[in-house]
């Protein structure tokens, strides 16, 4: 008699009293059994396996009506930023405008304008992000265009620098914010593989409009006024009325219990948080930018007192967004071959840059020195807003990208709103920009040197990751080896019963 159910002839013909009689397993029991055993093994293999697995990829169509969302995306940037960053001469208007010379408080009550404006920009990302969720990109874009519109509008009959906070400070800064934030987050339906690329073209436009608009807001200042001025701007934003309406979302819609139910929980997305890597990223990127904004709203001021008011200070706005321009396309292409974290090293590098060249600007003494510093500056400045959304779709993935991206220009609101204004109220009490321009270079050096932490955690994330997937297979592998055991065992006892 052999293991298992094997019973010999004498066994089947004349079973003794204590012999317990056992029919041989046919060949659809056996059949049935390795069903049995197979269905295990499958129930398994998929509680191993990733519940992403289960989903149905989505393919980025990588370009098709992509590049028409692109080119509006990059007026969009252009519009909003472009304004941003020629504020320097609207600064020398305003306070023409709204003061005297005899204000001890003049500079510092007039940058306020710019910085209010440039950080509500940041400040209310993060209220545009959970909009963008819950409406989608298109209508919060055209929406906010609407209200930049009307600030801008209102912004152009104001006779007073207090009314001025109000209308261009915050109504306008918040429409640009709500036209802005979507324009960032639809390229991610529509390109994965050139997503650096196409970053670097669209942030590009600000750099575009940075080039050409100082001269032409010079002839306007000069000839036709500011408030006529402001009211020839409002066209800009009316093309980005027409722009938001060409935002088509390609990404799977949420589940429609999260659309209609609306908890805390599904409305601010905490899983952001749980990244370490994300976590350093907005902490370290704000802590380098109280500095970032001075150059914008204070150099023209300082070229004029220093080189005097027949200086072509406009030349130094159009280095800036010439090499702002070329470092877009620059670096937003060497984004795309740069895997991983290691995108964070590029921002490092722009910061350190930036910090230094910051710095630099009171110590030259010749327009010539101004303008290689500007060029520097504008080319690592471009590196650092390119690359910012392929490093928020990398920490966070796409599906949180939005409020990734919301919370983190939330946070960049207070140093853009406080570096100028400092930088003003230093100017008027020590009678010159030296100090404001070497304490302005402080904060990105910092910045920077925070920033080298994230791709060391997250590859210490990757190795964890990778330990606990191992040891996930090998439970999986020993509990399918104990399953194909048991019916093993269970025949090796119904053989000894039968001895």
């Amino acid at each position: 008699m052999t293991e298992g159910n094997n019973v010999t002839e004498s066994d089947k013909k004349d079973p003794t009293a204590g012999d317990v009689p056992v029919e041989p397993v046919s060949a659809e029991e056996k059949t049935e059994e390795e069903e049995k055993n197979g269905e295990c093994k499958m129930n398994l293999a998929e509680k191993a396996s990733p519940p992403a697995a289960e989903e149905v990829e989505f393919v980025h169509p990588e370009g098709g009506w992509g590049w028409v969302v692109m080119l509006a995306s990059m007026w969009c940037n252009g519009s909003v930023f472009g304004i941003q960053n020629s504020f320097g001469l609207l600064f020398v208007s305003l306070l023409k405008e709204f003061g005297s010379e005899d204000d001890p408080d003049l500079r510092f009550r007039t940058s306020w304008v710019g910085s209010l404006s440039m950080g509500m920009i940041f400040f209310c990302s993060p209220i545009v992000s959970i909009f963008t969720d819950m409406f989608g990109c298109r209508i919060t874009a055209v929406g906010g265009a609407a209200v930049g519109l009307v600030g801008l509008l209102a912004s152009s009959f104001v006779k007073s620098l207090g009314v001025m906070y109000f209308t261009y400070g915050i109504v306008f800064a918040c429409g640009c914010s709500f036209a802005y934030q979507p324009s960032l987050v639809i390229l991610g339906h529509y390109f994965k593989k050139r997503l650096g690329l196409v970053n670097g073209i669209v942030t590009a436009g600000s750099g575009i409009f940075t080039v050409t608009l100082p001269f032409v807001l010079s002839e306007l200042l000069e000839k036709v006024g500011l408030q006529n001025t402001l009211r020839v701007f409002c066209i800009l934003m009316f093309g980005l009325i027409l722009a938001g309406f060409t935002y088509k979302p390609l990404l799977p819609s949420k589940p429609a219990e999260t659309q209609t139910g609306f908890r805390l929980s599904q409305i601010f997305n905490m899983n952001i948080w749980k990244s370490v890597g994300y976590r350093i990223w907005a902490f370290g990127i704000p802590a380098a930018l109280y500095g970032y904004y001075v150059p914008y709203v204070h150099l023209m001021n300082h070229v004029q007192e220093r080189f005097g008011t027949d200086a072509n200070k406009e030349i130094l706005l159009l280095c800036i967004g010439i090499t702002s321009c070329l470092g877009r396309f620059i670096f937003g292409s060497v984004a795309d071959f740069v895997k991983g974290s290691n995108k964070v090293f590029l921002q490092v590098l722009s910061f350190l840059i930036i910090g230094v060249m910051s710095m630099m600007i009171p110590l030259c003494h010749i327009f010539g020195g101004l303008i290689a510093v500007c060029l520097l500056m504008g080319l690592f400045d471009g590196c650092f807003i390119c690359i910012m959304a392929p490093i928020a779709f990398e920490l966070v993935g796409a599906k949180d990208v939005s409020q990734a991206i919301g919370f983190l220009l939330g946070l960049m609101s207070v140093p853009m709103v406080a570096g100028p204004p400092i930088a003003g109220f230093l100017r008027d009490k020590l009678g010159s920009y030296d100090l404001a321009f070497y304490l302005a270079g402080i904060p990105p050096i910092i910045g920077g040197a925070v920033l080298c932490l994230i791709p060391w955690v997250e590859a210490r994330n990757r190795r964890k990751q990778k330990k606990e997937g191992l040891s996930k297979e090998q439970d999986v592998s020993q509990k399918m080896i104990e399953m194909e055991k048991a019916p093993e065992d269970a025949k090796k006892k119904i053989g000894d019963s039968v001895l």
